[in-house]
This record gives C-alpha cells, sequence and structure tokens, in this order.
C-alpha cells in the first residue's frame, strides 16, 4: 500500500501530488469504500483506508430516536435487507440489519456504520471527513443542526485531526448547519452539493460562506472552475472513475473529486 505516514496527513496534502505520497486530501473515497465495499459501513472506510486514501465522503441522517448515522437512500430497500423508509427505525433496530449482503457474501452481516464510528475511525487514522447531510424527508433542518453540532463537538476535542468538511444539495440543511457553527463559534467549513455550477448555485454558497461547491464532473470546465475560484470558493466533482477524466480535471485545477475506484489514484 502506498501511504504516508498517518501522523503526517493535514490539510496542507490537498495541494499535493507525488509518486511517494499519490493519496492526497483531493482524493475522497465515495461513501467510505466506493465500489469496492459496501456503502457508508465500517468494512468500508477500512478498505479505503487500506486502499491509501485520507479522505473520505459519507452519508447521515438521523434515526427515529436521533442517532446520527450513515445511509444515503431515504429508503432502507437498495443496501440492507430490510425494506421500507428509513426514518421510521430506531437505531437498536438498525444495529440487527445486515448491509453488507447486497455487496458480496464477504460481508454478510455488515452493520450500519453510526456518524461517532466514523468519527472514531477518522481520529485513529487522522483521516479527512466529508459528511453529506442526507436528512429524511421532512427533516432537513433539524438534521443540518444536529450533525453541525456533533461534528463541531468532535473537531474541538480532536484539534489534530483535520475538520470535517459539511456539505448537502439541501439547502435548509446547510442554513441549519451554518446557523449551529454560527452560534458555536465554530470554523467548520460548509460546501454546497449542486447538479449545476451557474450563477445560482454559486451565489448560494457565497450566501452562506461555504469553503466550497460540489457539483457532477459533467459541469466542470475551465470556466466554471474560474468563476468559483474567482469567488473565493473551492471546486470538486463526482462521481470521477475514469483515468483521464481524474487527469484531465485535476490538470484543469479542480481542487478534489470523489471516486467509486479505490485503485484510481494509482494509475497515475
Amino acid at each position: 500500500m502506498l501511504a504516508a505516514q498517518d501522523a503526517s496527513v493535514d490539510l496542507h496534502l490537498q495541494g499535493t501530488m507525488t509518486s511517494q505520497t499519490p493519496f492526497d486530501l483531493r482524493w475522497f473515497a465515495h461513501r467510505g469504500g466506493g465500489d469496492a465495499a459496501p456503502e457508508n459501513t465500517l468494512a468500508a472506510f477500512e478498505t479505503g483506508f487500506k486502499a491509501g486514501f485520507r479522505a473520505f465522503e459519507c452519508d447521515v441522517k438521523r434515526s427515529a430516536d436521533g442517532v446520527l448515522w450513515l445511509l444515503h437512500d431515504d429508503t432502507l430497500d437498495r443496501t440492507t435487507d430490510a425494506r421500507g423508509p428509513a426514518a421510521p427505525w430506531r437505531w437498536e433496530n438498525l444495529q440487527c440489519v445486515d448491509a453488507g449482503s447486497w455487496h458480496s457474501p464477504r460481508f454478510k452481516g455488515e452493520p450500519p456504520a453510526a456518524l461517532d464510528q466514523a468519527l472514531d475511525f477518522a481520529a485513529r487514522h487522522r483521516l479527512w471527513l466529508n459528511l453529506e447531510i442526507k436528512p429524511n424527508p421532512g427533516e432537513d433542518a433539524v438534521t443540518g443542526e444536529a450533525v453541525a453540532r456533533r461534528a463541531a463537538q468532535w473537531a474541538a476535542a480532536h484539534p489534530a485531526v483535520p475538520a470535517p468538511l459539511l456539505s448537502s444539495f439541501s439547502l435548509a440543511a446547510l442554513q441549519a448547519a451554518r446557523a449551529t457553527l454560527d452560534a458555536l463559534n465554530s470554523a467548520l467549513p460548509l460546501a454546497c452539493l449542486s447538479e449545476d455550477c451557474g450563477e445560482a448555485a454559486l451565489a448560494q454558497a457565497v450566501a452562506l460562506r461555504a469553503e466550497g461547491l460540489h457539483t457532477g464532473w459533467r459541469q466542470v470546465a475551465p470556466e466554471v472552475i474560474a468563476a468559483v475560484h474567482a469567488a473565493g470558493l473551492k471546486l470538486r466533482a463526482y462521481t470521477v472513475n475514469e483515468p483521464s477524466v481524474a487527469q484531465h480535471l485535476l490538470a484543469s485545477g479542480l481542487d478534489g473529486l470523489f471516486t467509486d475506484r479505490m485503485g484510481l489514484p494509482r494509475e497515475f
């Protein structure tokens, strides 16, 4: 495995890529372990870490009893052996769900991960997390507030670890996160997720005092990168799985990308 010393990982790696440390913090392991492991589980984080990644994206929502946990969809159908909306489930019951068998037999019995488990993993290995706020329907503000509060508390207790980056497609969730961070006097960064990089999306990011804008890689062009950078923001793209696309985007000045292919950085 090509990896830098764990203790040396910090945000200064974002702008570097050398043969000694190809897995810099511009490369995010999508949903923890990309397509190599069941998404949003601790097994996914372990897989991404073993591949050399030191920046990870995952999705965060609330259980019915207020526990923050990792799941992308509104329902449990696609990535677990349970069915129906996720919102009514309590955490004690979610821990009995199989979130691994859908991917492959070797992950059978892998449970969903709580946010605190992902944060513990980040603390142990000094990783950078992008926490995408994925509210259940109608829970945008309460989820944005809860994720921001927990992330701020954790960051204050772990000053040697890169502060989590909070992102979302939900404007209401980001507004609640911003209000919470301001009330806590926390400097945790925000990023706006948008399907395009038009003037409206850029204005929204600036209004939220966001650190960055995240969009689909097909929306990225040199003039878009220039406009985002002129606004003082970073631009990152999802989900980049082809070497030629990744090489072109990074050479054009893209600040980061999310990938499902855990071996992709090694192809450079």
